[in-house]
């Protein structure tokens, strides 16, 4: 070992170390490993800016605009009465009907916009169905990863390691040729999750069931603290502003500027303006307190905020959302959606304490307050995902459907037939849907999600620097050492196989899908190489094991999309996902070697 492939290894387990303590985002810590790289000579600069040339990353940014300009066309949204009309079948049969439906949209649209836009349709059939939505939500992601290992445009994984295996002088992996192995692991899941999908899935709450009917009917209105009064010098408990009365202080603003209700021993002034959330009795309480007057009832010249029923609604941060990271303080949440958070689910527990100085995450859920023009605000915008209620279907865009589906469907033929390179059938199908008006370029710009492009770049920096390095090749000369000596020879090629696509399964579980596709994609190469076997089951079981994440709610995003949406706990992953990475074990070690031979 040298000490290029020794210092290759400690950058590799910095990486990975990095990725599961998250305290930096992924894509951060990628760039940075890229910069380490070239100023640490491991890998020269002309080989390391290549990276930014690889087709994959292109398309995948040219799949994510033509995902996004299909969902807005309402192409989804044609499967809406499908889903809808099944509440009165069979908890297994709708199980299964889900499943498959999302599954065959995911092998040609984006997953994660795909479970995005049938969450509430999901979230409405529950409630028809009266059962808890954890009962349907991990179905309907597991339905979207697996329908992207159906074709080679269905997963970004499938995209990068194709790139690399082209790169290394294989044959490129034909559009559908994955199905032979998608399709069967998909109907395996379908049945699976139909027959114990009720017994293994938990009964969770929502976060809007930790609150009480008379809590969902609250009203919004804002108080005057009267000056010579008794209550100048009450803290907001003595004042009888208590929750126990049916009366929740959301804001105090004292000279136009808001103070935290979270200062220590804070009392009331004269002519403080209260931001109160109200129950009806809570309404009627803060008329009886002297000195605390309804503005509504004043003419006091003070910019008025009349009570309005406030309604209860949830939404998830979306991962691209400006807001990550940033507490509801440094954010002035109220004063710029006209929202009031009420509680945070994360990882499988409600926040409701210390709420303005909680830094939020990509994929909490979180409980919010407001009037009903507030709340279609915060539906148009793209930082909180909603899901009180089915999106409408895109009336104003569907004359544009038939268009943006045929321009898919000549990417996808143009590929299939090897007329076109996938990546510039891609990338013109983007320009092409930008100039048609089938999506602004605006909003094409917005539904690539550039740090998973940059993930991509540096963990393909990396590869390089294990080839460069000779890393690569060490790895792979000691796996096949070991295997040839615990082996028997005939059966050495189908074990190395098994191994492949264990380790890669296992790390799917805690890092992020494309790093570990970036990763694992030469290694597998490589121990093909140095078996003397075909190198294209390899390939293929690196595609399947990089998507096949179902143990855990952090190795794939929508896992995480649907975590806190359904009060999930981690060990809930466990329970359902285990067996079925076996059955996924199982079918691809039996189909892989017979599809594409050894």
């Amino acid at each position: 070992m040298t000490w290029q492939i020794a210092l290759v290894f400690v950058l590799l387990a910095a990486t990975l170390a990095s990725f599961m303590r998250e305290k930096f985002p992924p894509d951060l810590t990628a760039l940075a490993l890229l910069v380490v790289l070239i100023a640490t000579r491991l890998l020269p600069m002309e080989k390391a800016f290549s990276v930014f040339a690889n087709p994959a990353p292109i398309t995948i940014g040219a799949m994510f605009v033509l995902s996004a300009a299909l969902v807005k066309c309402g192409a989804i949204d044609l499967f809406f009465t499908l889903i809808e009309r099944s509440a009165g079948w069979y908890y297994g049969v709708v199980v299964g009907l889900l499943v498959l439906v999302v599954g065959a949209i995911s092998a040609f649209v984006n997953n994660t916009p795909v479970v995005v836009v049938f969450l509430p349709v999901v979230l409405g059939l529950a409630r028809r169905m009266q059962l808890s939505p954890s009962k349907l939500l991990i179905p309907l992601s597991y339905a979207a990863i697996l329908g992207g290992t159906c074709t080679l445009i269905g997963t970004s994984t499938n995209l990068i390691v194709n790139s690399i295996a082209v790169a290394k002088g294989l044959p490129s992996i034909r559009m559908f040729e994955l199905a032979w192995l998608g399709i069967p692991t998909l109907l395996t899941a379908a049945v699976y999750l139909a027959i114990v999908g009720r017994r293994l899935l938990p009964d969770r709450e929502m976060l809007t069931s930790i609150l009480s009917s008379e809590e969902r009917r609250e009203y919004i209105t804002e108080a005057f603290v009267q000056p010579g009064s008794a209550v100048p010098g009450k803290t907001i408990a003595e004042a009888g502003l208590t929750h126990r009365r049916g009366i929740r202080v959301l804001e105090l603003v004292r000279d136009g500027i808001p103070i935290s209700l979270e200062t220590p021993r804070l009392r009331l002034e004269a002519g403080d303006r209260l931001l109160l959330a109200c129950r009806p009795k809570g309404i009627v309480h803060t008329r009886g307190i002297a000195g605390v007057d309804l503005i509504s009832e004043l003419n006091v010249g003070l910019e008025q905020i009349a009570a309005h029923e406030g309604s209860i609604v949830e939404g998830v941060l979306a991962p691209a959302s400006e807001l990550v990271g940033r507490t509801l303080r440094e954010l002035k949440f109220r004063q710029r959606f006209r929202m009031v958070v009420l509680a945070i689910h994360r990882q499988g527990l409600n926040l409701r304490e210390q709420l303005d100085s909680t830094p939020l995450r990509a994929g909490d859920v979180l409980l919010m307050m407001g009037t009903d023009p507030a709340i279609q605000a915060l539906r148009a915008g793209q930082d909180i995902i909603l899901f009180d209620q089915a999106p409408l279907p895109a009336r104003a865009m569907n004359k544009r459907l038939p268009l943006a589906m045929a321009v898919v469907g000549a990417i996808i033929a143009t590929a299939s037939l090897n007329w076109v390179p996938i990546e510039l059938g891609a990338l013109a199908g983007a320009v092409l849907l930008c100039a048609t008006g089938c999506i602004k370029p605006r909003d094409a710009y917005h539904a690539i999600e550039w740090n998973i492009l940059f993930l991509i770049f540096g963990m393909l920096a990396m590869g390089h620097a294990m080839e460069h390095t000779g890393a690569a090749a060490y790895v792979a000369h000691n796996i096949v050492s070991f295997v040839n000596y615990v082996v028997p020879l005939d059966h050495r090629a189908i074990v190395m196989l098994a191994c492949i696509y264990l380790v890669t399964a296992v790390f799917t579980e805690i890092l992020s899908n494309n790093a570990v596709a970036a990763l694992m994609a030469p290694i597998a190469i490589g121990v093909a190489v140095a078996l003397h076997v075909n190198p294209q089951p390899f390939v293929v079981a690196v595609m399947f094991a990089a998507s096949a994440a179902f143990s855990t709610p952090i190795g794939y995003q929508t896992n995480t999309y649907v975590y806190g949406v359904g009060g999930y706990r981690f060990g809930d992953f466990l329970r359902i996902g285990i067996p079925l990475n076996v059955l996924c074990f199982v079918t691809a070690v039996l189909v892989i070697p017979r599809i594409w031979p050894l």
